[in-house]
């Protein structure tokens, strides 16, 4: 972005930024979910989730009149093989609007987290390329990334919770028909309190909200400083190539294409710590959740699986982020873009 975009920024408001990030995250968050879905199943699979198809068995020789007692319910392990089979697994098993499990959990959690993340990367950013490039132009080309880093902190850390929902949500099934447990019934589930106890002494549990904030920050900090350090030069390259003034299509054609790229490549590259970050996310057992840490959760993984269990997913993901990415970065610019046009036009 140029300075000249920067400083048109500086007539946008915090809450008209926060609008154009919340509907860009909104759209987002309902066209990748499938695949949101797939990517955490197949890393709770490897992590030992087990995933069975149930059905119904009667012994040819039973007559109708003993058919209800004859049926037998028996399951049998049915491993998820890849993004498509997981995608035809849920449709089959459990339901069509199963691929979209955990999208109100999505949507509460990306409407707010990115209405903090873009606009505060957009205020650090512009307050950071003002100062350096005043008294430390060298460092310029780190603004991005430290933005970044700075920005999906401030996110992650304020909806955490509901992220932590939303993964357990996607990882564990519900057979068709039966109605699934909810964003607070999940964190319920969680912290599971017990019954006839003070609420002082089940506030202690309440802790367990944030089992796996650390993995989320060791996987948010590196994916948004690899992601904008590698889409802010793109995006300003094609810019620069299509040498004209600024358009809505202009804009949203360079900043969906630099977000799909850096989407992909960030993705990509912090994969082994979103398998991190799921793992420690489903762990059932509360108390060692706890005491689990990003290190030894990526050396047992290691020890598992390999390099093949650390990238686990990383099809889905990959798949989902590049969209994601370029169409969150291409509404919140259109829409900034469309802000800045009618301050303009009324001044």
């Amino acid at each position: 972005m140029s300075q000249t975009n920067s400083n048109s920024d500086a007539q946008l408001t915090v809450p008209e930024r926060a609008f154009s990030a919340a509907g860009a995250a909104f759209i987002s968050a309902v066209i990748v979910n499938p695949l949101d879905v797939a990517k955490t199943r197949l890393q709770a699979q490897a992590a030992g989730v087990p995933y069975h198809e149930v059905y119904h068995r009667m012994p040819s020789f039973q007559t109708n009149t003993m058919l209800h007692n004859s049926i037998k319910c028996t399951t049998t392990p049915l491993p998820y093989k890849g993004t498509l089979d997981v995608l035809y697994k849920v449709i089959r098993q459990e339901g069509f609007t199963r691929l979209w499990r955990g999208t109100n959990a999505s949507l509460t959690l990306a409407m707010p987290s990115v209405g903090i993340y873009m606009p505060c990367y957009d205020i650090f950013r512009n307050f950071m390329e003002e100062y350096t490039t005043q008294n430390a132009p060298n460092l310029t080309p780190y603004v991005p990334l430290v933005a970044g880093s700075l920005a999906r902190s401030l996110a992650c850390i304020s909806c955490y919770p509901v992220e932590l929902a939303r993964t357990r949500m996607q990882a564990f099934r519900v057979t068709q028909g039966d109605k699934p447990p909810g964003i607070w019934k999940t964190l319920l589930e969680v912290i599971n309190p017990d019954q006839g106890t003070s609420f002082l002494r089940n506030l202690h549990r309440y802790r367990f909200w944030w089992t796996g904030l650390g993995a989320q920050l060791s996987r948010d900090v590196p994916y948004s400083a690899i992601c904008w350090s590698t889409l802010e030069p793109i995006r300003k390259k094609i810019i620069v190539l299509v040498g004209e003034e600024p358009s809505a299509t202009t804009i949203l054609g360079a900043n969906f294409s630099a977000g799909f790229v850096a989407g992909t490549l960030a993705s990509a590259a912090t994969c082994p710590l979103d398998v991190a970050k799921t793992r420690r996310q489903i762990e059932k057992d509360p108390e060692r959740a706890l005491k689990m840490t990003t290190r030894t959760t990526l050396l047992e993984i290691w020890r598992d699986g390999g390099l093949r269990g650390l990238f686990t997913g990383v099809a889905p993901r990959v798949g989902r982020a590049g969209p994601s990415v370029g169409i969150v970065v291409s509404f919140y610019e259109v829409v900034k873009y469309a802000l800045n046009h009618r301050h303009s036009t009324s001044s």
